[in-house]
């Protein structure tokens, strides 16, 4: 079953897919949001198709004392908005400090500033969806799934 995961910030969405079998994330682009209404939901659903998801897991921006902000509530709603759209099952994993962390992987690769620009959301949309995974294959191999 492949997953796509999406850090959605306010003017673009970071997207991840899982191998088909679940244990890796890979960033595969970004979707921007400053588009006519309608254009984020059709380029979600064509990811969609195109690489068969049955899973959708949002980035879910906590406030570090666990508590959700405005950002955090406006993921809420679009995460509820794509879950009617597309027709499929929405789960939400909490992504404090993921673009921290996706920054400190492109750092520790040197790759420049100007390249980690382009590609920090879909790489923080890779560590959401990885985090996702490992919890998820954990308790798989724990027998709790």
């Amino acid at each position: 079953m492949r997953i796509l995961g999406l850090d959605v910030g306010e003017k673009t969405i970071g997207v991840a897919v899982s191998d088909p079998l679940g244990w890796t994330a890979q960033g595969i682009g970004v979707v921007r949001r400053d588009r006519p209404d309608g254009h984020v939901m059709a380029e979600l659903k064509k990811l969609v198709q195109d690489y068969q998801v049955e899973l959708i897991v949002v980035g879910l921006p906590r406030n570090m004392n666990g508590t959700l902000g405005r950002q955090g509530q406006m993921v809420l709603d679009f995460a509820r908005q794509i879950g009617a759209e597309l027709g499929l099952p929405v789960e939400t994993w909490d992504e404090r400090l993921s673009t921290a962390s996706a920054e400190r992987i492109l750092l520790a690769a040197d790759v420049s500033r100007a390249k980690r620009k382009k590609i920090i959301d879909k790489m923080a949309a890779a560590v959401i969806l990885q985090g996702y995974l490992d919890s998820r294959n954990k308790k798989a191999g724990n027998g709790e799934n």
